[in-house]
């Protein structure tokens, strides 16, 4: 008698941990690690210099330095192989060569997992953009034109002895039809994955050449376009960068 008590309160106290267990897992949620992006700044296989004596050269054969180059990235989300995504919130950063911390970011509460894609928009969406001025990020009022014009979402300047003035300005932005600059893009991953755990940080490395700007869907020569301040000859610029100015270096693990 003993004997059966004793199997019986054993199962009892099995069940028990059974539906103990099936109940935390379901109510645990998803553990939360984070990211970090690293952008390194290039023109073709050199690295990106400002200031710097010796040209850089175009697809088409122009010459040119860079002085300034500045763009805003925003609204990052993560994918994985089944459809679902991390969203970001308030993703807004303005990188900037002449400031090394600006080029390297974390981004916290990202559910761990395995991303296979990586999305991010080049620019300001169009709610901030008539929001006025704000803070953060979002702040620089060397990157805003006004309230009915928005945000410059990339600067770049430099000089180029085939520019009728001897300056190259491209001041890339706009957010209504027809000449909305608002670009999103996916750089390709290839048979890597944002590894995301908890206590692990893996790091995305990516690329951002400037000669992209002027080749791609659209040639890009300085003596007949040096300079533009939105409009339509700053939708051939942000074609061109949507088409491959961002590329996945790699993924490093940590």
């Amino acid at each position: 008698m003993k004997f059966l008590h004793s199997v019986f309160l054993g199962f009892i106290l099995s069940a028990a941990a059974s539906l103990t267990s099936c109940t935390d897992d379901k109510d645990v949620a998803p553990v939360a690690g984070q990211m970090t992006l690293q952008l390194e700044h290039v023109a073709g296989s050199a690295p990106l210099t400002l200031n710097g004596t010796a040209p850089y050269k175009t697809a088409a054969g122009d010459d040119f330095t860079v002085t300034t180059f500045r763009y805003y990235i925003s609204n990052i989300k993560l994918g994985k192989a089944d459809g679902t995504e991390f969203v970001q919130p308030e993703s807004y950063y303005l990188i900037d060569e002449a400031k090394a911390d600006s080029k390297i970011f974390t981004i916290p509460n990202v559910p761990a997992g395995d991303y296979t894609k990586l999305t991010f928009t080049i620019g300001v969406d169009s709610a901030r953009n008539v929001a006025g001025a704000q803070t953060g990020a979002l702040a620089p009022s060397d990157m805003f034109w006004k309230w009915d014009s928005g945000y410059i979402y990339t600067k770049l300047e430099g000089r180029s002895a085939q520019s009728p003035s001897g300056g190259i300005l491209f001041h890339i932005g706009g957010f209504k039809k027809p000449n909305n600059t608002i670009r999103t893009v996916s750089p390709a991953l290839g048979s890597s994955s944002i590894r995301v755990r908890n206590g692990s940080t893996p790091t995305v490395h990516l690329k951002a050449d400037v000669l992209k700007m002027f080749t791609g869907p659209n040639t890009v020569r300085f003596a007949t376009l040096s300079s533009t301040m939105g409009g339509p000859d700053a939708m051939l610029i942000a074609d061109n960068q949507a088409a491959g100015m961002f590329t996945v270096a790699h993924i490093q693990s940590n």
